[in-house]
């Protein structure tokens, strides 16, 4: 079976099993079914490639999409708390409020600090596991692919007349969420220029004019490759597309806009079939010249890897037949991989002023709360384990293993497990970087402390939760 979006044949044959499984189950066709009903595996790795007629596929996916977004937005509303309510006195970079507060749902008749207090065997065995702790399924599971939040949408249209809306699905999270846009611009190489963006999305329409005397050639010529749309499975010329017109395809920094995140959303394409693909959000490209893996599971070991692996089969979801049909892009590895991997490697975190030169906090600066947050951080709370500096990143991959909560069901068309290792990402300008977790599930870093209170053990008190997250902000 097919990768992400592909041909219709797939689509149909997929929601179809998960309706089945369902059905099988509990005799009704409800988004969630048991463990053992749920098959292992699929009928085949690749996608097929018949190519149905393109007005068909539009027709039935853009009728369904209302159904599958209604569907989306009513999970996400059943675990969380997405009203727009920021924490007092924390802004990003260039001052968009910080969302603040524990957003996940509790099941009821339970606080934080008395599931805190259970075993795993007992939240599992209660079914207490917080909803909002389990894996995020995509917007549209069955036909997974890129979906881009509609700010970043628009300012490309303006920009550029390239539209990047979906008519089978839209972006799923709020707006006050996710990361201000467009973010911010810092240099490793002249961090004297403090945000080269100047407040612009940087596109191929204007790199040359903000950066032309402040990059060397090969840098420019690494950033006019970063913002330069190529075909991707979902954004291509061909009839196999979820773009209403044919499309120039997708651009690195449409991702990472301004070498940062927007952040879009992906499905992972390590695994098959499909309803064991999970979701992505689209990291930042902050520090990456400090990191030694790329890919929240792949593990390539250089940016240039991860780079030119993207560009030859992970944006048709790793299907290299594909790839070839809707137009793959085979980069030199001398001059043109090495030159937009140049460039992402300046890519600087945000100023963080409470930090000193050993990336401590300047006790100077440092309020008593954000001083004990950072014991508990290098002491009970365990987050230093994974969590160093420099960049508050071991570069290592960990599996946290949190099936010991819960048993994995279908939803959504994802089975919710967790599926071996991931990377440790970096904490360093946390604050401006939600949604948390690879999949984006933890919305605050509120939750994201929480999180790590029931799966680490640590049963930190609300005045040292409250102490810890003062600690992170300042990162």
């Amino acid at each position: 079976m097919k990768g992400s979006s592909g041909a219709w044949t797939w689509v149909v044959a997929g929601i179809a099993l998960a309706a089945a499984v369902a059905v099988s189950v509990f005799g009704c066709n409800t988004p969630e079914a048991a463990a053992d009903a749920v098959p292992p595996r699929g009928e085949t790795s690749y996608m097929s490639t018949i190519e149905p007629p393109f007005d068909q596929v539009y027709a039935q996916l853009s009728r369904e999409k209302p159904e599958v977004m209604r569907r989306q937005l009513a999970l996400l509303h059943e675990r969380y708390d997405l009203s727009n309510r920021p924490a007092p006195g924390v802004t990003m970079t260039r001052g968009k409020p910080v969302q603040g507060g524990v957003r996940v749902r509790l099941p009821s008749g339970v606080t934080w600090q008395q599931l805190a207090a259970m075993s795993p065997e007992e939240i599992k065995r209660r079914n207490l596991w917080p909803k909002g702790f389990l894996p995020l399924p995509h917007p549209d599971q069955p036909q997974g692919g890129q979906v881009f939040p509609k700010v970043l949408i628009d300012e490309i249209l303006r920009q550029e007349g390239r539209d990047l809306t979906r008519f089978d699905v839209d972006f799923d999270l709020p707006e006050h969420v996710l990361p201000e846009f467009p973010p911010p611009l810092f240099l490793t190489t002249r961090p004297d220029l403090g945000d080269v963006s100047h407040g612009e999305l940087i596109t191929r329409e204007n790199f040359y004019r903000l950066f032309n005397g402040i990059l060397n050639p090969k840098q420019i010529e690494g950033f006019r490759l970063l913002v330069t749309p190529f075909p991707e499975q979902q954004f291509n010329q061909t009839a196999d597309r979820r773009s209403v017109k044919p499309s120039l395809g997708v651009a690195c920094f449409d991702c990472h806009p301004n070498g940062h995140t927007a952040p879009g959303v992906h499905l992972a394409q390590d695994a098959r079939p499909q309803w064991f693909r999970r979701r992505i959000d689209t990291p930042t490209l902050r520090g990456v010249n400090q990191q030694r893996l790329f890919g929240s599971q792949r593990a390539l070991k250089t940016v240039e890897d991860f780079t030119e692996f993207e560009q030859r089969g992970a944006y048709f979801d790793g299907d290299i037949v594909i790839a070839v049909k809707k137009g793959i892009n085979i980069l030199d590895r001398g001059h043109q991989v090495q030159a937009m991997a140049e460039l992402q490697e300046i890519v600087d975190f945000p100023p963080a002023p409470k930090l000193d030169q050993f990336n401590r906090l300047d006790r100077t600066k440092a309020t008593a709360s954000e001083l004990r947050g950072e014991q508990l951080f290098y002491g009970k709370a365990r987050c230093a384990k994974c969590h160093p500096p420099p960049i508050f990143s071991d570069n290592f991959l960990h599996q946290l293993t949190t099936e010991r909560f819960y048993t994995p069901t279908l939803v959504n068309g994802l089975y919710e497990v967790e599926g071996g290792p991931t990377k440790t990402f970096p904490l360093r300008g946390i604050k401006d970087s939600p949604t948390y977790f690879h999949d984006g599930r933890l919305i605050t870093l509120d939750d994201v402390v929480e999180f790590f209170n029931l799966v680490l053990g640590t049963r930190l008190s609300e005045d040292e939760k409250r102490d810890l997250l003062a600690y992170l902000y300042c990162l």
